[in-house]
């Protein structure tokens, strides 16, 4: 899976994923060396193994290199009796060179899929709630799916005006804290003896002595004002592209508990069929994230199935006690 995820890299990724398939390569060759003669025909990889060697194959994405994190750090040579310690030691370390890798990936989607993701997510929990505290109040379909496609349109651009005050607000206060680029045309007007050049590499984290002497080297050109030297900054994504696929994504979620009503479901049955919906959509958007984490999918899928569902009975038991007092 190295091999195949290697042939869809270049440059130093491709070097850095064919480093790991060659000491995975060691790793077959200690277990060849110590069955000799007993060791049989090669096994057929599980159907899990070749579903992951596919993906890396035709996809190649950050969802791969998550899996085979986790693959790194399920490793079973610690308790292997003829596994050598330094196997051992070789998994762990392959574990924290994916984690490396996987990150550029998770960093250059974050900001646009954390809008999806999490719009999906609140257009499923908030909009379920919605349809469910309203319908049980007692009043009529049409009512509830009124209701429910209000929540749509209302929470769709909420969302989508948040995200795009979010990013906007966050690229406007890194980018105020880059460094002037037209700074350097000043420095022929500085006191070379009050050296005020120091000032800035103190700023910026040196200390004394060390600003002196930079400021110095700059101010007798033996090399430039570094205007480019600002913290590097987890990629935040355009608001624009924030905004639009958080709308989307809410809508998309959102819709999901009102396609019962829409199909003209009624009374319980309309709930339930709405929350089975909801609940499949929330144990896949939780798989996906614990993915793209590490994490185990699992956990992740129950744990926004908790969350969901239970946001949602909450509501719907204020709907009965709000109805019980109404009529």
């Amino acid at each position: 899976m190295y091999r195949a995820l290697a042939g869809r890299r270049a440059g130093e990724e491709r070097e850095i994923l064919l480093a790991i398939a060659e000491a995975e390569g060691r790793h077959e060759q200690h277990w060849i060396d110590l069955l000799g003669q007993h060791r049989g025909r090669p096994a057929r990889a599980s159907l899990r193994t070749r579903l992951l060697g596919w993906l890396a194959q035709h996809l190649g994405s950050v969802f791969v290199l998550a899996l085979m994190q986790r693959a790194e750090q399920r490793s079973p040579y610690e308790d292997d009796e003829h596994a050598t310690d330094q196997m051992a030691a070789d998994e762990h370390i392959h574990a924290e060179v994916v984690r490396g890798l996987a990150v550029r990936g998770r960093q250059s989607m974050s900001g646009t899929f954390r809008a999806a993701v999490f719009g999906a997510n609140d257009g499923l929990v908030s909009n379920l709630a919605l349809v469910l505290g309203i319908g049980a109040t007692g009043v009529s379909t049409p009512v509830v799916l009124a209701a429910g496609l209000a929540g749509l349109l209302a929470g769709a651009l909420s969302m989508g005006a948040g995200e795009f005050v979010s990013v906007r607000s966050q690229r406007e206060l890194l980018l105020a804290s880059d460094p002037n680029p037209d700074t350097p045309s000043y420095l022929p007007q500085l006191d070379v003896d009050a050296n005020e050049l120091a000032l800035v590499y103190r700023a910026r984290g040196m200390s004394p002595d060390e600003a002196a002497a930079h400021a110095d080297e700059v101010l007798a050109g033996l090399r430039e004002l570094e205007v480019g030297e600002a913290q590097q900054h987890e990629e935040l994504g355009t608001a624009w592209g924030a905004a639009l696929s958080s709308f989307a994504f809410f809508s998309s979620g959102a819709i999901i508990p009102v396609l019962p009503y829409l199909l003209g479901a009624t009374g319980m049955t309309a709930v339930v069929l709405s929350a089975a919906l909801v609940g499949v959509a929330l144990l896949l958007t939780g798989s996906v994230v614990g993915l793209l984490s590490g994490a185990s999918p699992l956990k992740r899928a129950l744990r926004q199935l908790a969350i969901g569902w239970g946001a949602a009975a909450a509501t719907y038991l204020l709907g009965l006690l709000f109805g019980t007092h109404v009529s």
